[in-house]
C-alpha cells in the first residue's frame, strides 16, 4: 500500500513545506519589510523552487539522472516548469491584491493551492517522468 501512494504522499509533505517556505519569505516581504508583494512574490519564488528541486528530486521523484549534463537538463525542465506557474501566480495576485483589492495572504495561500497542484503534473509528466 506504501509503495502505490508513497511519491503522492512525499510530494504533499514536501510540497506542504515548500510552501511554508514561500509563505515565508513572502510574508517576511510583504508585512515586515513592505515590498511590493508581485516583487515579493518572485523572491519568494527564487527560494521556494530551489527548495523543491532538491526535495523532489531526492526523495518524491527519487532521480536517476547522472552527470552534469543530466542534472543541468532535469533542473532546466525543474525551473521551466515553475516558471509558468509562477505567471500564473503572479496573473493570481495581480488580479486579487491589485485589481480586486483583497487582503494580501489570503490571495496568496489560494494561489498557493492551485500552484502545488499544477506543479506535480508538471513535474510528474515532464520533468521526473520514469523513461521505459
Amino acid at each position: 500500500m506504501w509503495k502505490k501512494y508513497k511519491e503522492i504522499l512525499l510530494y504533499l509533505i514536501f510540497g506542504g513545506l515548500t510552501t511554508v517556505v514561500s509563505i515565508a519569505i513572502y510574508w517576511l516581504l510583504t508585512e515586515v519589510l513592505p515590498m511590493d508583494p508581485l516583487a515579493a512574490n518572485i523572491i519568494s519564488w527564487i527560494g521556494a523552487v530551489t527548495f523543491a528541486y532538491g526535495t523532489n528530486r531526492t526523495w518524491v521523484f527519487e532521480s536517476r539522472a547522472s552527470g552534469t549534463g543530466q542534472i543541468l537538463k532535469e533542473a532546466a525542465s525543474f525551473y521551466g516548469g515553475r516558471l509558468i506557474t509562477l505567471g500564473l501566480e503572479e496573473l493570481m495576485l495581480l488580479v486579487g491584491i491589485r485589481l480586486l483589492e483583497l487582503p494580501n495572504m489570503p490571495v496568496k495561500l489560494v494561489a498557493q493551492v492551485l500552484v502545488i497542484v499544477l506543479n506535480y503534473v508538471i513535474s510528474k509528466l515532464f520533468v521526473f517522468h520514469k523513461k521505459p
